[in-house]
């Protein structure tokens, strides 16, 4: 466990910390070396998009220990292409027309279960001008899974294969702004 230091939540330049924020990435979900690579890529892309926005935990001396981002939706985006076909087979593919899509959340593994999950996206969702949110996430019970249905989210399709990825996703949809209950 890490020392018990404050952690602060706020707008954080997450192109100038984007190795930073993949080293918590990689820790926190397991990635290696290569998959770190090809998410740097696509994590500065995604911050070109009008309305992305990123949210990070620092401790005290400035060390990042969690962060998320996100944007709003749009279909043409890739992962809205990926999971329209579920969508659809459920009755919910609506649910990508004015959603922010929380794209990444991660908390170094030494900082969770102290709120800093639920800080980062309820911080990174509560300035959405859209009226919900959706996200995926590993479709397994998980702690992750867990604080999504704490905060609202429900399942809107489970099973969810993403090119590349060795398990299911699920994605869930919540309304605008979050629950705030523990």
């Amino acid at each position: 466990m890490e020392d018990d230091a404050e952690i602060a939540i706020g707008p954080v330049d997450l192109a100038a910390r984007v190795d930073e924020a993949l080293a918590v990435q990689a820790v926190a979900f397991g990635l290696d070396a290569d998959e770190v690579a090809v998410r740097r890529h696509i994590v500065l892309r995604h911050l070109l998009v009008p309305g992305a926005r990123a949210y990070g935990a620092t401790t005290p001396d400035g060390r990042l220990v969690g962060f998320a981002y996100g944007m709003p939706n749009d279909r043409t985006h890739w992962w809205s292409t990926v999971v329209e076909p579920y969508l659809r087979a459920t009755g919910t593919a609506d649910w990508l027309d004015a959603s922010f899509a929380v794209t990444e959340l991660h908390v170094h593994p030494g900082f969770q279960g102290r709120g800093a999950g639920r800080a980062l996206i309820t911080t990174l969702t509560d300035t959405a001008a859209e009226s919900r949110s959706i996200l995926s996430a590993i479709d397994t019970e998980s702690p992750a899974r867990g604080l999504y249905r704490s905060l609202g989210y429900q399942d809107l399709a489970r099973r969810v294969h993403f090119p590349s990825a060795p398990r299911p996703y699920a994605v869930m949809g919540a309304p605008l702004p979050l629950a705030r209950r523990n």
